[in-house]
């Protein structure tokens, strides 16, 4: 299965405070461990809803401001036109997601257990995305989950969440990134 990559990384960040994609964790931006982490488990990987380096930007889709299923949209309609099987995606403040993520969700569409942007959905919900977007005002991602009749795939462990500056100092207290999880 060839994979798509995105990393969702257009949000306010308002619990944070800040620009919470460029805070550091062990000297490095959160969006990089997210990065290092989701690059060996796709062949290519976006970001959303910014520019990064020299990854390939999206912008939300249909239009900005609509949360994560705005980037997820951006991100199956890319995968759809340029071959991809499915999109692997990832908020951009979850450091230690797992290395086999993919596998653990495998076959999409499906999220991690209460990380619902830790998910694989097949590039072919482009068009019922589009649909959904066109005809509901929830734009939670556990609405579309349903809709599509996603799973929810419960982890050994939970991954971290950062959302506030204090978790974000919590976990670079803990150990910060384990690359075997």
């Amino acid at each position: 299965m060839r994979l798509l990559g995105a990393v969702l990384a257009g949000g306010k960040a308002r619990r944070f405070g800040s620009d919470k994609a460029v805070a550091l964790l062990e000297g490095r931006p959160l969006i990089e461990h997210v990065i290092a982490r989701l690059r060996p488990q796709v062949a290519e990987l976006v970001v959303i809803g910014r520019s990064w380096g020299d990854l390939q930007s999206l912008s939300d889709r249909p239009r900005a401001d609509m949360g994560p299923l705005g980037g997820l949209n951006a991100a199956l309609h890319h995968a759809a036109a340029e071959g991809f099987d499915a999109v692997l995606t990832s908020g951009c403040d979850l450091p230690d997601l797992p290395l086999d993520l993919a596998k653990r969700l495998a076959p999409g569409p499906a999220v991690v257990a209460g990380q619902p942007l830790l998910g694989l959905w097949p590039a072919r919900l482009a068009p019922a995305l589009d649909l959904w977007l066109a005809t509901t005002e929830d734009l939670s991602m556990a609405a579309w989950l349903r809709q599509a009749n996603g799973r929810e795939i419960a982890l050994s462990r939970p991954v971290a969440n950062i959302n506030r500056p204090e978790e974000l100092d919590a976990f670079n207290r803990s150990a910060g990134p384990r690359s075997s999880r």
